[in-house]
């Protein structure tokens, strides 16, 4: 029997595009990078033609740290890119998360429940931090290449869960289409909506990851 996860979503499918936030917030942190980038270039060049004063060869610092943040805005323009055709999808079998490592879905049979969580982004601001919880009724692999930096250990909302969930981050913009299309699909697995402590998003276990799979991907 052919397996109904061989072929990628339904064409009757919610999908969500996530490539036009991904290549936003490349850009924005690129332009912020590169801005003092050459800030520090400038600074170092300065520094060391003594155009203020006598040739210091301190400016050489400065100008590999420009560099260095120059560097950077490349590389954050480069995974933008990568990432413009990155989208999430929602059908009958489950959530699909395609990115520029492959296409994954998560089966909703696979799951306990899902919900959506939010913080602010810190004190004194009024954005929010939109993340949409899906835990497993089971083990899950928290190292598959597609799906590892969505993983988060934390304590389960449920004792009878396990402690690791996947976490996926939501813009507000894409929020509301994103839980529409679960609640379509998925409604018993429904768990509602709960607030965070701030910034409650948090980072993959990067580390852990490569220790764990060195070698053997």
């Amino acid at each position: 029997m052919p397996s109904p996860y061989a072929h990628g979503p339904a064409s009757t499918a919610s999908v969500i595009p996530l490539g036009d936030e991904a290549v936003n917030q490349s850009v924005k942190g690129a332009a912020g990078c590169s801005f003092f980038g050459l800030l520090f270039i400038g600074g170092g060049l300065l520094a060391v033609l003594g155009v203020n004063g006598a040739p210091n060869n301190g400016g050489y610092g400065g100008i590999a740290v420009g560099a260095l943040a120059i560097f950077f805005a490349v590389m954050m323009l480069r995974r933008g890119w990568k990432s413009r055709k990155a989208f999430l999808a929602v059908d009958h079998v489950g959530l699909w998360i395609s990115n520029p490592v492959g296409r994954k879905v998560i089966p909703f049979d696979s799951l306990a429940g899902v919900g959506l969580h939010w913080s602010k982004a810190g004190k004194g601001t009024s954005k929010k931090l939109y993340s949409l919880e899906l835990c497993p009724n089971g083990p899950i692999d928290r190292d598959h290449p597609v799906l590892w930096n969505l993983v988060r250990d934390e304590e389960p909302l449920h004792p009878d869960l396990p402690r690791l969930r996947y976490r996926i981050p939501v813009g507000k913009k894409n929020m509301p289409p994103l839980v529409a299309a679960v609640q379509q699909h998925a409604q018993p697995l429904w768990l509602g909506e709960v607030e965070r402590e701030p910034n409650h998003i948090g980072f993959p276990d990067v580390k852990g990851h490569r220790d764990r799979t060195a070698g053997s991907r």
